[in-house]
């Protein structure tokens, strides 16, 4: 299990909240395909394969909640970028599945614990 970042560089602590999201999505039964997929409308955290559904997500993790919770930091601006950049992943690859969702997977930490929230398919509220 990743270790709270001791670090409080954004990067580094970016980074490590994205590895705790993928060791929890594998503990859920997700299969991480890629990391950190980059394309000129943004970039794609993590990319899952759901069975037989295609999962773009957006990891965002925060020290606490004094600056809001980690989920609020995305909006439709965002979710339209996520968009954008998952069309632009499955052009480059033809062979994954063709049903595909963005999820946001939530890191809070608190007295040094994780609390994780985990949104599925948060395009749809945005429809």
């Amino acid at each position: 299990m990743v270790k709270k970042p001791g670090s409080r560089e954004p990067q580094a602590f970016g980074y490590q909240g994205e590895s705790f999201a993928a060791q929890f999505l594998q503990q859920q039964g997700l299969e991480i395909l890629s990391r950190n997929f980059r394309t000129r409308w943004g970039e794609l955290d993590l990319i899952a394969r759901d069975g037989n559904e295609l999962v773009f997500v957006e990891v965002k993790t925060r020290h606490d909640d004094q600056a809001g919770y980690p989920e609020e930091a995305v909006g439709r601006h965002k979710v339209r970028s996520l968009m954008r950049a998952a069309w632009i992943y499955t052009e480059k690859h033809p062979d994954s599945p063709q049903a595909w969702r963005i999820d946001v997977v939530a890191i809070q930490w608190n007295n040094n614990k994780p609390l994780v929230r985990w949104f599925k398919n948060i395009s749809s509220q945005f429809d």
